[in-house]
């Protein structure tokens, strides 16, 4: 029996998934895909899979890839399906199928904690707040029971945490083998584990961040894997990106000064004037900052190469420069002077990058908020891709093969959108539809009448439906917005609607983290008579990698269409480059993005065969324009809602315990 002959016997009705799951229903697209991902490891190659929701497409090329006895890489989007991956789905497949496969967990540094700037926080505990050095406390004493150091273990930690720069390294800070925690530093122990594992799990951001500067193993790892699998692969154009590129931040100014101030002063007090430096770096972070706010900037702006920006970057060259010759002088004094002098040569020649002229292909902007950010990437990763991580010519050649799914990741048969932008033209393309009965399963409601996006009255007038709607069912609503201010004004909206009500109340993203927010709104809706339903309101980072089966969620409202903002640097610099080959931006760029965005969020309200529930989408667009009928044809196939009348009494009729809400 082949490879693809027995990967696929284990997904037989009576097979080791049947014994091991409960409800388990063989599902003609996870044998699919699961026979097209045995076939591209047997063989070699390069395979993109779209894989609707409930296929089970973690299953389908998971179980090939514990059986074929061969090292593997698997990549995701998100720390959360990350640890899903490695904690619980990985050890109940290896059970399941008696595979003697060894697995390591792989993260970026700042995941980890770094036990030689713990002992300096420590040390300046003087200055940290009475509750920071309580959490300071809880973390010294768990660093004693660790074994992985992955600071994910720690209850009520969290990234908004301000000491968690103090006590986790950068690629600028650590002090690598010079450190004298290097034996036994978390960041090293994780990197010799992958380095010895069958199958290693990383997700985008270290795969491209170690691609761009080969820090943290996963290019090293690389050349003795023989699979790699991308999942949430949508994501990785964006990720690309972004860590493809170069950045500065104002912070990483203001980090740098602080750390001068702390390691110079102690080890080597008298040579220079330190404290001085620290104050012109300071001052010139400052300066810089103030200038982007008398120019009435705000988010993400293209770069302007005028004199008047050019000049804003003199007095920081100057500061850092002045750092960089004043740490020549001591670099030999310790390891911390070492990394400090060429932490100040990092920061000198971005500076210098962003007063060079622009090249070809390449996008550069400002991002002004709590602190600045420039910016410089390339449009896409599809020239990376193929020099640097997967040619599609040669793969089948090599015997490695690159497998890349995710639900959504284009409109057409050719899958265009992600494909290009990846760099995998010749690919193997294979889309498998979801298992979902949606046109039983799901309605669409699309209100007509209603206020065009961009008039002052739409928020409210989609608060007023969700209102009407979560009324009819006791809350199970969500609200996703493509905007924070959209989030903010319909919350507010419903709030000031709700006061003195007590049947319904409202969640909003930012008020608890993520997980323990969706945590909190799944929660079982039959806790008493008098229980409040939920509405839940969210903007972007809810649109995707959350699951809310069952019940708890009936109602999925997104405002309006997700298309990128006009002027974002990036996707204006994407327009412009598009159009001066002679193409047509929005059918090629905008309106794809859209609707993958849109398909997204939709997948959201039918995570089981017998979830039943509507989707409202309040934009006109979709009934008015030309191009509205495409997205909708990009939807899953529900069957359509003509009035509110019929909306709300469709909304009635789904209330009724689920099969999966136990």
């Amino acid at each position: 029996m082949d490879f693809e002959s027995r990967v696929a016997a284990l997904f037989e009705a009576h097979g080791p998934l049947s014994r091991g799951l409960d409800f388990y229903q063989p599902r003609d697209g996870q044998i699919q895909m699961a026979g097209a991902v045995a076939r591209t490891m047997e063989h070699g190659g390069v395979l993109v899979v779209e894989a609707g929701t409930g296929v089970g497409k973690t299953f389908a090329y998971l179980v090939p890839a514990l059986l074929s006895g061969e090292r593997v890489l698997v990549s995701t989007a998100t720390k959360a399906l990350q640890d899903q991956l490695f904690v619980r789905d990985i050890p109940f497949l290896k059970s399941l199928l008696a595979v003697p496969v060894n697995v390591a967990l792989l993260k970026g540094r700042a995941s980890y904690l770094c036990t030689h700037r713990m002992e300096s926080a420590r040390l300046e505990a003087a200055m940290v707040p009475d509750a920071d050095l309580a959490l300071l406390a809880r973390v010294e004493l768990w660093a004693m029971q660790t074994q992985s150091g992955d600071l994910a273990e720690v209850e009520a930690m969290d990234d908004a945490w301000p000491l968690l720069s103090a006590i986790t390294s950068t690629r600028e800070n650590c002090l690598g083998s010079r450190c004298p925690q290097a034996s036994t530093c978390f960041v090293n122990r994780a990197r010799r584990e992958a380095m010895a594992a069958d199958m290693v799990v990383v997700n985008h951001h270290l795969f491209f961040a170690d691609l761009n500067v080969r820090e943290s193993g996963v290019a090293e790892l690389l050349p003795s894997v023989r699979t790699v699998i991308f999942d949430e692969a949508h994501q990785l154009n964006e990720t690309g990106v972004q860590f493809l590129g170069k950045q500065l931040t104002t912070g990483q100014i203001d980090s740098f000064a602080k750390d001068l101030t702390i390691l110079a002063t102690a080890q080597a007090r008298g040579f220079v004037d330190w404290a001085g430096i620290s104050m012109e770096l300071r001052t010139s972070a400052q300066a810089l900052r103030k200038f982007f706010d008398q120019q009435g900037i705000a988010g993400k702006v293209s770069w302007k190469q005028s004199q008047e920006w050019l000049a804003a970057l003199d007095e920081c060259q100057a500061a850092v420069r002045q750092a960089v010759d004043a740490l020549q002088t001591v670099c030999e004094v310790s390891p911390d002077m070492q990394a400090l002098q060429v932490r100040a040569e990092h920061l000198l020649a971005m500076l210098v990058l962003f007063c060079l002229p622009l090249e070809v292909d390449v996008v550069r902007w400002v991002d002004v908020g709590q602190e600045v950010r420039l910016v410089q990437s390339p449009l896409d990763i599809a020239a990376a891709m193929q020099s640097r991580v997967v040619n599609t010519q040669a793969q089948a050649v090599q015997g490695r093969s690159w497998i890349f799914t995710s639900a959504t990741l284009g409109t057409d048969a050719s899958l265009s959108w992600f494909v290009e932008s990846c760099g995998l033209q010749g690919a193997d393309i294979l889309r498998v539809e979801s298992p979902f009965d949606y046109a039983t399963q799901a309605g669409l409601y699309i209100p007509n009448p209603f206020p065009k996006p961009g008039e002052s009255g739409h928020s409210l007038a989609v608060a007023r439906l969700a209102l009407a709607g979560a009324g009819e069912i006791g809350g199970r609503t969500l609200v996703l917005t493509t905007t924070l201010r959209a989030m903010r004004t319909i919350a507010d909206s419903l709030r000031v609607a709700l006061q003195g009500r007590e049947d319904l109340r409202v969640l909003v993203q930012g008020q608890m983290p993520k997980r323990a927010l969706v945590e909190a709104f799944a929660a079982p809706h039959r806790d008493g008579d008098d229980a409040a339903g939920l509405i839940l309101v969210a903007s972007v980072s809810f649109w995707e990698g959350i699951d809310i089966p069952g019940d708890a969620l009936q109602l999925l409202v997104i405002d309006k269409l997700p298309f990128a903002a006009p002027d974002d640097p990036v996707e204006s610099a994407r327009a412009s480059s598009i159009e001066e080959k002679g193409g047509n931006a929005f059918k090629s760029l905008h309106l794809p993005h859209a609707a993958v965005a849109l398909k997204q969020g939709a997948g959201r309200l039918i995570r089981r065969e017998s979830d039943r529930g509507i989707l409202a989408i309040c934009d006109v667009r979709l009934a008015t324009m030309g191009y509205g009928k495409r997205l909708v044809q990009a939807l899953p196939p529900m069957y359509r809602i003509a009035s509110e009348e019929e909306f709300l009494a469709r909304l009635r009729s789904v209330t009724r315990p689920s099969t999966t809400d136990h």
